[in-house]
């Protein structure tokens, strides 16, 4: 018997601003720069990329060549897109990190 399996879309999951915040905290727990970078890049497609830039004042290419499995965004590059999803960076202690 052949398993059937559905292609995951992330962008079927990230809709609501409350969606794509848990989906960026749960990338920033993990704490994977590139997990990180992937996750602002979905939802910034997920809002419209082109919309996502003209907010943010990145291009598109930015956003795209930067927000992906493997870029390396700047922390100011970071910065104008979390002010674009209503966040701002702050550093937190990890709890019991000794």
């Amino acid at each position: 018997m052949a398993i059937e399996t559905t292609r995951f879309d992330i962008q079927d999951h990230i809709g609501s601003p409350e969606s794509q915040a848990a989906y960026l905290e749960a990338a920033l727990e993990d704490g994977d720069p590139g997990l990180i970078a992937a996750a602002i890049g979905d939802i910034a497609r997920a809002r419209g990329a082109t919309q996502f830039a003209k907010e943010s004042g990145l291009s598109r290419e930015t956003i795209y060549k930067v927000f992906r499995p493997g870029g390396n965004p700047t922390i100011g590059t970071v910065a104008k897109a979390a002010r674009v999803l209503g966040l701002r960076l702050t550093l937190a202690p990890i709890p019991d990190s000794h």
